[in-house]
């Protein structure tokens, strides 16, 4: 990352003391960078961005020098404070091809990272490229009960599955092993809460890129008949919902 601050300047030919100084100091220091992605046209494409520093910085996203703008367009904050997830879609071939770049800015200074965007037409799409076999589906769980998210991906070589909620990356290393990723690439929610309900989709990535899953929903039933937050069990207003209840 690049660093911007006269103190900065004065230590860049001695790297691990700048590095101290950057936690002693404050500093902001980036904990996730965003990576280059490939995705294809009509299709999402997030870049996540994170930094700590003293006071806590503040990250902005930047496209060809302008703060990004667009409808199409999404910065989704972590409940943390931590970063942020800028979201694209659809996605555009031509239009949304470019280098996007995080800032993270505090008192003490300012550091940037970026990561490149590629978007494929279909008939660009090369060989071994992830495909979905599987994806998640909308279902109801009972509170406390364990609720799994199905997603199976294949392609050349095979991909890496992981998983957002809410447009927000699953932190399954938060969760105190209640939340895990199965080899299949399933995500297994146990003992089920009400901040487990929300939107979910799985993402199949490799060296020839990335693909989103439909999203599904999760609705987490209380004992007492309610989904809750936003749902009343067999409410008249959710009866349009096909539901699925899982009790084992």
């Amino acid at each position: 990352p690049l660093l911007q601050s006269p103190l900065a300047a004065r230590f860049t030919p001695l790297q691990p003391m700048l590095a101290l100084l950057m936690v002693i100091l404050g500093m902001p220091n980036f904990i996730k960078s965003p990576d280059d992605q490939t995705g294809i046209s009509g299709g999402v494409a997030s870049f996540v961005c994170q930094a700590v520093g003293d006071p806590k910085p503040r990250i902005t996203w930047m496209k060809k020098g302008k703060k990004v703008s667009s409808q199409r367009f999404e910065v989704i904050e972590f409940d943390d404070g931590s970063g942020s997830v800028l979201r694209i879609q659809p996605l555009r071939t031509h239009r949304d091809e470019a280098i996007y770049e995080c800032t993270a800015t505090n008192s003490v200074g300012e550091i940037n990272t970026s990561a490149k965007l590629t978007v494929l037409e279909e008939d660009q799409i090369p060989h071994g490229f992830p495909t979905i076999d599987m994806g998640p589906q909308l279902k109801v769980v009972e509170k406390t009960r364990t609720a799994t998210m199905l997603c199976a991906a294949s392609g050349n070589p095979d991909p890496e599955i992981s998983w957002f909620k809410d447009f927000l990356p699953v932190d399954i290393n938060s969760s105190n092993g209640r939340i895990k990723q199965l080899r299949s690439g399933a995500l297994q929610i146990e003992n089920s809460e009400e901040s487990d309900q929300g939107k979910y989709e799985c993402v199949a990535v490799n060296s020839a890129g990335t693909r989103y899953s439909a999203p599904a929903n999760l609705y987490v039933r209380g004992k007492s008949g309610v989904v809750s937050p936003h749902c009343l069990w067999l409410h008249p207003k959710c009866h349009h919902i096909p539901y699925k209840v899982d009790y084992f």
